[in-house]
């Protein structure tokens, strides 16, 4: 069996800009199985084809990294990695029509290889209601054609959208689960009382505060909070409930439901927060060579995608901070689509949280078993042991099956 390139060029890469306003979107679908790709749409001020085409990379190693050769029955099989990314600020009051035009123009790929959804900047909902007005049947629509039961499958995830946790929706809320169970899997690791470790969280939207949520419950501080308005910290452990409630669409959250004893910091104080664990669940480039200096935790858990730049991140390797990586920290949103879709879950939060949490602790065990084997670090680990499972898949379900 040959080895798979991970740094070949991408199978399609494209830009396209906006015929009313100038503004460009990408598309890079880094490689199909079974002729189908996913990965979710970004919008933001300054969103480049090289950014995008990083993070399709990056899910297709997420993909081949939740592939179980040796389970006969799970239904769900890896899909390849593809990315797309709009240069707009989604609070530009231009970016809904910039997003219905982009959708529209990227029509022909989604309704034959590209399942999308929302990513930085877009939420779900904002996404589909896009897509219906670009003529979409769904956003995942190329899937359909894999599986047994359409009809079935898609009420499925319908229901499982539906469902709340405590006035969070599930698709919010399962990401979070499975930051937070890499987080706890690390630290159990280490044999860190997960009791009263403490927490910075930059970004309060879909994936911090839900990974806020589950730190918190799980008994650990949440410290530092970041969000655009800067930094809100209590060394005490901050109400991550209560910061909850007062959030807006974008994660922001209003400072009139601040304690008296909660202050508030410099957006850039959240990464030289007193903490164990720090979380960046916002922007790419977040942590680079300059700033990584400021770092005093001994974890950093990639919620974002890229947020660590590779020289940020082997000057930390030097200082014993150790990063866990992107493609798998933040990849139990994906998963859990799929996991729905396919019929491995039902929709079910109980259920989605367990699996979710086996899985991920299962994968970050794994991944930091191997860098301690290997005297590398988790990225490199990830890389190493999603390399050795794409050729697998390749070789049993081909690119275009």
């Amino acid at each position: 069996m040959s080895a798979v390139d991970t740094t070949a060029a991408p199978l399609i890469s494209l830009t396209w800009t906006d015929q009313v306003t100038g503004r460009q979107g990408h598309l890079v679908v880094d490689r199909l199985v079974r002729g189908v790709a996913s990965g979710g749409l970004r919008m933001r001020a300054g969103c480049t084809l090289d950014e995008v085409a990083g993070l399709a990379r990056g899910m297709t190693m997420k993909e081949a990294l939740h592939f179980h050769a040796d389970d006969p029955t799970a239904r769900y099989v890896p899909l390849g990695g593809a990315k797309g990314g709009i240069d707009c600020d989604p609070r530009d009051p231009e970016a809904y029509g910039v997003l219905v035009r982009y959708l529209r123009a990227m029509r022909p790929y989604i309704e034959s290889c590209w399942t999308t959804g929302e990513d930085l900047g877009l939420s779900q909902d904002l996404v589909d209601r896009a897509a219906a007005e670009a003529g979409l049947v769904s956003s995942v629509q190329a899937v359909f054609r894999l599986l047994d039961d359409e009809s079935a499958a898609r009420r499925r995830l319908a229901d499982a959208f539906a469902i709340e946790v405590d006035g969070i929706g599930l698709d919010e809320l399962v990401g979070g689960c499975g930051v937070a169970e890499s987080v706890l899997t690390a630290l159990d690791r280490a044999g860190t009382v997960r009791a009263g470790a403490r927490v910075s969280v930059q970004g309060f939207g879909t994936m911090g505060g839900a990974t806020a949520r589950f730190l918190s419950r799980a008994g650990l501080r949440i410290v530092a909070v970041a969000d655009v308005k800067g930094t809100i910290a209590n060394p005490d452990g901050l109400d991550v409930e209560s910061l909850l409630a007062a959030r807006d669409a974008y994660g922001t959250v209003d400072r009139s439901a601040l304690r008296s004893h909660d202050t508030e910091l410099p957006g850039e104080a959240w990464l030289s927060a007193d903490a164990d664990v720090l979380v960046p669940a916002a922007v790419s480039y977040a942590v680079d060579p300059a700033n990584q200096a400021g770092v005093r935790a001994r974890w950093i858990v990639e919620a974002a995608n890229m947020p660590v730049l590779p020289d940020a991140e082997r000057l930390l390797a030097a200082r014993g901070v150790t990063v866990l990586p992107d493609v798998v920290v933040n990849s139990g949103t994906n998963a859990w689509w799929w996991w729905t879709l396919f019929g491995d879950i039902a929709a079910d939060a109980d259920e989605a949280f367990a699996h979710t949490r086996r899985s991920m602790r299962a994968l970050v065990d794994q991944m930091l078993a191997r860098a301690e084997a290997d005297a590398t670090t988790p990225r490199a680990a990830a890389h190493a042991i999603a390399a050795e499972r794409l050729p697998v898949i390749t070789e049993r379900y081909g690119w275009y099956g």
